[in-house]
């Protein structure tokens, strides 16, 4: 396909236009090899349309920033390769369960307040040491694959119990709350397994495991959700049996 041309078919809408309703605008972008999805949308705001708005940062997979829905699925713009989606239309949408605050941008307030409940921080549980808290290579391997999310919301777009439960959790903050009860350092375990054990945490996930198969990073959000739920079980019957 290099040499050759992709059609974008592009989410347009900005909520603060009195009588504008949300639509698709097509742009024909030239093709080259190695154009990630990100140039494509680069190429369209600086020559065609400088009106679309959409967010960008590092253009190394590393800040989240460009997360969307990208032809049928979602990823981040600076990653995904437009050659293997073929001509086209590449349809472009914004982040799901969030509200649009122009074309691909969403308010990221609602996904930050989530993250923030499961207060995504260490909490020490002793007095500091003289030097530092040190952790043995075998405890730092129980972070392995929590310790990479880049906070994109992907997982949590994907979810399907998202779009029905606006105080759903969700998979991210869920996740990165696994992260700190895994970890020997974190001195708050009951406090954050009491945040997240109820209707809106770790019980309403369905285990359809969306969030899974559409993170950018290759993690496990269902797996550490998994691990909470048998984590609160364990301290419940730590509880009854004394």
């Amino acid at each position: 396909m290099g040499g050759g041309s992709a059609t974008f078919k592009i989410f347009r809408h900005d909520p603060s236009a009195e009588g504008e309703e949300p639509r698709f605008q097509e742009y024909e972008v030239p093709v080259r090899p190695g154009l990630t999805v990100l140039d494509a949308l680069f190429y369209v705001q600086e020559r065609l349309d400088s009106s679309l708005a959409f967010r960008a940062s590092c253009r190394a997979a590393a800040c989240g920033s460009c997360a969307m829905h990208i032809a049928g699925g979602y990823g981040l713009a600076c990653q995904t390769q437009v050659e293997p989606l073929g001509g086209g239309p590449i349809v472009l949408r914004p982040l799901a369960h969030l509200p649009i605050i122009r074309d691909l941008v969403v308010d990221m307030g609602p996904f930050w307040e989530k993250y923030n409940k499961i207060r995504p921080f260490l909490v020490p549980g002793e007095p500091a040491p003289e030097k530092e808290r040190t952790q043995s290579p075998d405890d730092r391997d129980k972070l392995e694959g929590l310790i990479d999310c880049i906070l994109c919301g992907i997982c949590s777009s994907a979810c399907a119990v998202g779009g029905t439960d606006d105080a759903y959790l969700g998979p991210a903050a869920l996740l990165n709350a696994d992260r700190f009860v895994q970890d020997t350092r974190d001195g708050a375990t009951e406090e954050r397994l009491r945040i997240v054990d109820g209707e809106h945490g770790v019980w309403r996930c369905h285990t359809i495991f969306s969030c899974q198969e559409a993170c950018p990073k290759g993690l496990d959000p269902t797996g550490a959700i998994m691990t909470l739920r048998r984590t609160i079980i364990r301290h419940r019957w730590k509880k009854l049996v004394r």
